[in-house]
């Protein structure tokens, strides 16, 4: 737990315009918010999403809020319903959407209240393409992503995905911001590697705040 241990003595990073790496931001609340995705994961359970094309993503995932992010064969969407258990989505707990709050705010996004948290699961092998959040009803507000678990590789695009992504590890606690300028720039995460956190066990979960209605 190295890593852990000393991802408060790492400086701040500034990506691009508006986007930001805090690392340890959430490390003294991340225990408690582990445990709060664990209590949404109780009510809608984690699944793996099926994109418009018919692959299975390598990513487990569920929602809490006032709408979750879902993928089927009909295409990528916002939905108010939970369509595994056909009831509305867990509400988001108060520390996630304080905690996005306050580091909105340090990257210069005051006032961001987030309505929707993608809850994302990663086991050893799971990655996320580059892509580009747009399903959002409009893109003034930032996303706000906190690690939890084992350590990942965040890929930083470019505003065109043949820009090169650079990359840049996140530990247990880190926080990603990003909104303004590079509200619409690529990202993804490479695939994860295998090993054990004293927090999460085998796996990293990822917390994803958005303003998406």
């Amino acid at each position: 737990m190295l890593t852990d241990l000393f991802a408060d003595i790492r400086a701040e990073e500034r990506l691009d315009e508006g986007a930001f790496v805090y690392p340890g931001f959430a490390a003294s609340e991340a225990a408690a918010l582990h445990g709060a995705a664990l209590a949404v994961a109780a009510v809608s359970p984690f699944r793996f999403l099926v994109t418009p094309g018919g692959h299975t993503m390598s990513v487990a995932m569920t929602n809490c809020g006032k709408a979750g992010w879902v993928s089927d064969r009909r295409g990528y969407r916002y939905d108010r319903v939970d369509p595994l258990t056909q009831r509305a989505w867990p509400v988001m707990p108060e520390i996630f959407a304080a905690l996005a709050g306050r580091a909105a705010t340090k990257a210069g996004f005051s006032g961001f209240a987030p309505d929707v948290c993608l809850i994302n699961r990663y086991e050893a092998g799971a990655k996320l393409h580059l892509h580009v959040d747009r399903d959002e009803h409009e893109f003034a507000f930032p996303i706000v992503s906190v690690s939890l678990g084992l350590p990942a590789t965040f890929m930083w695009g470019g505003a065109a995905r043949t820009d090169r992504p650079r990359r840049y590890p996140v530990y247990h606690g880190d926080v990603v911001v990003w909104g303004g300028a590079s509200r619409r720039h690529y990202h993804g995460v490479s695939p994860l590697k295998a090993g054990l956190h004293e927090v999460t066990g085998a796996c990293r979960i990822n917390l994803t705040f958005r303003k998406a209605l």
